[in-house]
């Protein structure tokens, strides 16, 4: 057997597909949740940013600016390992879940924090771009209606922002799955932290008792291509809203 077929025949081994296709499912857990989350959080420091400019409210336009500067202008992987040594963790964690100790779940919850503080930065900034692009005729209409700030920046503008910035959302979803792929550094358990566990395990299943750089390419290359399919997959759906919303306007 050469050394590329026993790099292939690992393809055959249910373990090992079955092992990275977890990492896959945690690998768009990871990803979603810190969309979510950092759409919300952006969301407030987006509004922080455009709205808080008086006397009273200046302070909390001042804390957005700096939090939009910092995360944005370091990279994730020093926020990654900062969180991963100073980051809290609730108790619950403290136990094994989801088929995973106490360790991995307490590192997956501090990387995960570290993302969603990132990429919160990023979307604050996308949200911000939305805002603008709203008419400031629309605040002074609500006003005129006798609708509070609240209820103006709920049902009127907000509606618009993200019905503007829902491709730019997307491929910022494309980048954080990306993204992702740094908490391998810190033994998370997502697709590139499994891909890098099976290499190093690759002289017991690929019939060879060695590891080789063939063993490299097809392991790394299956990952390479999982990813491929998904961000392309969004980034055909970013190109389809572009199309829709040129096609509208």
């Amino acid at each position: 057997m050469n050394t590329l077929d026993g790099s292939l025949s690992m393809l055959k081994n249910p373990a090992i597909i079955k092992f990275l296709m977890q990492g896959v499912l945690f690998t768009l857990i990871i990803s979603v949740s810190a969309v979510f989350f950092s759409i919300a959080i952006g969301t407030v420091l987006a509004l922080m940013r455009n709205y808080c400019a008086g006397k009273r409210t200046g302070i909390l336009k001042a804390v957005s600016v700096i939090y939009i500067e910092m995360f944005r202008n370091t990279p994730l992987l020093f926020w990654i390992f900062i969180c991963v040594v100073f980051c809290p963790v609730p108790g619950f964690l403290d136990r094994q879940m989801f088929g995973l100790s106490s360790v991995n779940n307490k590192l997956l919850f501090k990387a995960a924090v570290a993302l969603i503080l990132y990429t919160s930065g990023v979307i604050a900034e996308i949200v911000r771009g939305g805002l603008n692009s709203v008419a400031h005729g629309q605040v002074e209409a609500g006003q005129s209606q006798g609708f509070s700030m609240l209820h103006i920046m709920w049902y009127i503008v907000l509606p618009q922002t993200f019905r503007a910035i829902v491709p730019t959302l997307l491929s910022q979803v494309i980048t954080t799955i990306k993204d992702s792929s740094f908490l391998a550094n810190v033994a998370v358990i997502e697709l590139m932290a499994r891909t890098k566990q099976v290499l190093s395990a690759a002289n017991r299943y690929n019939g060879l008792n060695s590891i080789n750089v063939s063993d490299v390419f097809v392991l790394f290359g299956v990952a390479a291509a999982i990813y491929f399919v998904i961000n392309f997959s969004l980034s055909l759906t970013v190109r389809s809203m572009q199309k829709r919303k040129t096609g509208r306007t």
